[in-house]
């Protein structure tokens, strides 16, 4: 029989017994974690977590006898000892035959309330949505977030246990509300326990912990970006920076994307100054700069997650760039600075040269030869005032009726269907 540390896992003074007693547990050793540990062996049907002076043992009671000697035999045989978060878990018969007394930690009413999100996208609650619900009972000092066995939780800290028995009362077993939560996020909700804790220590704002008593508190690293600008987003993730230019990438490329049907696309939101394109990890990119951020907000807002052509097909996603301002050296079928009034002239390309060797097909239509001279801006379909900020024409392409990678008419662009409202996103 092995012995894992020089401390020893069981004792053998005590008689069998229905409840186990456990030492060396983690801090704030949850009864879900207890329950998980006994479960291969039987029922446990009563727990007590985080008993002793450093608030690391704890008790389960099995339905029956047979259950806890399983459990004490396995591991007494067994080369891999009991563990709980990658602790070792010493074992031993408890003296009492049941639990009587089960107040635990859960019990005792505190200004810490321990705060388990459940649903599918309890990750995506952020931190921030947290607070507002929670201030709706008082200040919140502190919020840490974590994830543990029993899922994705938050530690929140009022001021005084009665606040925190306030929010616990009329927040436990409710849903977050739809209109705080992003759109692609489910329905969440709260179960709230008591924490043990009294005063959480936070040592920088992040997207994961905030001390909200402590402005002065420096914030992540990995909450910063280059500019010194903190974002955090209400969503938990990095806030983009708003800027003039928008980056779009574009995905399930079945038809060519080219430089003019891009300056359609995104010239119903405003005068467009520069585009340049590029290859990226295998996809198209391409940079979008407007005069201003105003107009480049209206473009990003209607265009996230619309498809080019319709079918599905190009799908847009867009961020916002850190360039404010886009070198464009050339005008060429990559890139095109529509501010210049005398544009230089492509140099001759030189024989073997290729700006699309990396894909060939993906970009270049069957047959097509739009690399061979620049397309004129687009006189109809979607030119500029087709899809203004009124309404007007559907943020769509009708797909070329040739089959993939098909250019169709002179010009690069197709008519566009008409509709009465915003066309549905793929």
């Amino acid at each position: 029989m092995s012995s894992v540390s020089s401390q020893p896992q069981f004792r053998y003074t005590q008689p069998p017994s229905k409840v186990l007693h456990l030492r060396n547990l983690p801090w704030e050793c949850t009864e879900e974690e207890l329950i998980e540990l006994g479960k291969p062996f039987g029922t446990v049907v009563n727990t007590k977590c985080n008993v002793g002076a450093n608030r690391n043992q704890a008790f389960i009671e099995f339905e029956d006898l047979n259950q806890a000697i399983q459990m004490i035999s396995y591991y007494a045989s067994s080369s891999e000892p009991a563990q709980v978060r990658g602790k070792t878990v010493y074992l031993q018969y408890s003296n009492r035959q049941e639990i009587v007394n089960n107040k635990t930690t859960a019990d005792v009413v505190g200004n810490v309330l321990l705060v388990t999100i459940e649903g599918d996208d309890a990750r995506m609650v952020s931190i921030d949505v947290l607070h507002v619900v929670f201030s709706a009972f008082g200040f919140v000092h502190k919020i840490t977030t974590f994830e543990k066995t029993a899922g994705y939780q938050a530690l929140v800290q009022f001021s005084d246990a009665e606040t925190a028995t306030s929010s616990k009362n009329a927040l436990d077993g409710r849903s977050i509300p739809r209109y705080l939560l992003p759109e692609q996020v489910g329905q969440c909700s709260l179960k709230i326990t008591y924490s043990a804790h009294t005063d959480l220590t936070v040592k920088f704002q992040s997207h994961r912990s905030r001390d909200y008593t402590n402005m002065y508190l420096p914030v992540a690293p990995s909450a910063i970006d280059s500019t010194g600008q903190v974002i955090v987003g209400v969503d938990g993730k990095k806030m983009e920076p708003e800027s003039n230019v928008l980056l779009a990438s574009i995905e399930n490329m079945q038809y060519a994307v080219t430089l003019d049907v891009l300056h359609m696309v995104f010239a119903a939101f405003g005068e467009v100054q520069k585009i340049a394109m590029f290859d990226k990890n295998g996809g198209l990119q391409a940079l979008i700069q407007y005069q201003d951020v105003q107009t480049a907000m209206v473009a990003k807002e209607a265009l996230e997650g619309h498809c080019i052509y319709d079918g599905g097909f190009c799908k847009l996603h867009i961020t916002y760039s850190r360039h404010t301002d886009l070198s464009i050296k050339v005008n060429n079928d990559r890139s095109r600075d529509y501010t210049m009034p005398n544009p230089p002239v492509p140099m001759p390309q030189q024989p073997g040269q290729n700006p699309n060797a990396g894909n060939p097909q993906q970009y270049h239509a069957a047959g097509g030869s739009h690399h061979q001279q620049q397309q004129p801006p687009p006189q109809g379909g979607w030119g500029q005032g087709s899809m203004g900020m009124d309404g007007g024409h559907n943020p769509y392409m009708a797909p070329p009726s040739s089959g993939p990678m098909h250019q169709g008419p002179p010009g690069g662009h197709m008519p566009p269907q008409h509709y009465g409202g915003p066309g549905p996103v793929h």
